[in-house]
């Protein structure tokens, strides 16, 4: 929340400062202010309260002649305000058509998070990214093996939700196509719903518990199961777009962002696991999660902001978000993510194999 000792003036201020600097990228001066902010004040009483607020570290001065720009501190101020009187998220329609439409009437969760990070990157002009559940502990819902040449099967692993794994393993020995979908249909039913740990355990129980099994059926597909799960990992994956955003306007004068810096944020882009690792760090619960400059604790995404919101498939949580400079449109940054995430969870939340795994979501 806003710091108390702010008055109502000070904070309408500071507020008109920020609009006014995102906008132009200059230094706000009080002239300006007092030209363009509404205030019924004249330009003198305006420096003396941007002069207490410089005091107080909400905004400085680049030069001495300069206006003002606003610090991490008067951003962070400037985002409090817009949170307290934000309006309850509403459905992005036309987003929500764009999902269905691309994802089919069973949505895999790779698929509508993928174009869920050209959505925010889009609308933004930032980075966009969306993050899936932790599928640790994902349900297992089906599994497909794919005959490759020789005696080599590719092995796809459906998790509830629409999280996909793959691997390609050698079974030593070439089988029928019809012997491979018998052995994917027993294991989907009767491994189906339990956790992936789960039927990874069960599996080599079953086979250490009968070595000799008399069934030929149960025994090919127990032996295709544990070459599948004795080292599948189930993936988290990410998904990042927008780097052309980045590189759009390198004017450092203009964004604040270093071309140095803009390459740490690309490698980090490249590097997916660090941005699991930040997410991990900084969202503690469901909702919204904004982090600015300073507030990060990695030096070199000081720079940039992160808007990121949680979604729901139903049974687990993942994120979507944005990353850019600080001096971004807070409040369509906010509206965007918060929206899109609202539209994935209706997405994933009513897909055909959800109305059968679970009574509503």
């Amino acid at each position: 929340m806003p710091d108390r000792a702010l008055s109502d003036r000070a904070r309408k201020v500071l507020a008109a400062l920020v609009r006014e600097y995102v906008e132009t990228g200059e230094p706000v001066a009080s002239l300006s202010l007092a030209r363009r902010g509404g205030f019924a004040v004249s330009s003198a009483t305006l420096r003396n309260v941007l002069a207490q607020l410089e005091a107080d570290g909400y905004v400085r001065q680049p030069h001495t002649s300069a206006g003002r720009v606003p610090t991490d501190l008067g951003y962070r101020c400037y985002v409090d305000l817009l949170l307290q009187h934000r309006r309850t998220a509403r459905p992005a329609t036309a987003i929500e058509e764009r999902l269905r439409e691309q994802a089919g009437r069973a949505p895999l969760m790779d698929v509508v998070l993928g174009s869920v990070s050209h959505v925010l990157s889009d609308a933004s002009h930032h980075v966009g990214f969306a993050v899936a559940p932790d599928s640790g502990d994902a349900a297992f819902h089906q599994i497909d093996f794919v005959p490759l040449t020789g005696s080599k099967v590719l092995v796809v692993v459906v998790a509830h939700g629409g999280q996909v794994s793959n691997k390609v393993v050698d079974i030593g020995e070439i089988l029928d196509p019809m012997d491979l979908r018998q052995a994917a249909n027993y294991l989907s039913t009767e491994f189906g719903g339990l956790p992936l740990s789960t039927v990874r355990r069960r599996v080599l129980e079953e086979l250490e518990q009968d070595r000799t099994l008399c069934d030929a059926l149960l025994s090919r597909a127990l032996r295709l199961a544990r070459s599948t799960f004795e080292d599948l990992r189930p993936q988290n994956p990410v998904f990042i777009e927008g780097a052309s955003s980045l590189i759009e306007e390198p004017d450092e004068q203009v964004t604040g962002v270093s071309i140095p810096t803009l390459r740490a944020l690309i490698k980090m882009m490249e590097d997916k696991h660090r941005l699991l690792r930040i997410l991990d760090e900084y969202i503690e619960g469901p909702g919204l999660t904004i982090v600015i400059g300073r507030e990060h604790t990695a030096p070199d995404l000081r720079p940039f902001s992160l808007v990121a919101c949680t979604f729901f498939d139903g049974a687990r949580t993942g994120a979507v978000g944005v990353i850019g400079p600080t001096r971004m449109r807070y409040s369509r940054a906010i509206s965007v993510v918060d929206s899109v995430a609202l539209a994935v969870s209706h997405v994933l939340c009513e897909g055909d194999w959800r109305r059968t795994a679970l009574a509503k979501c």
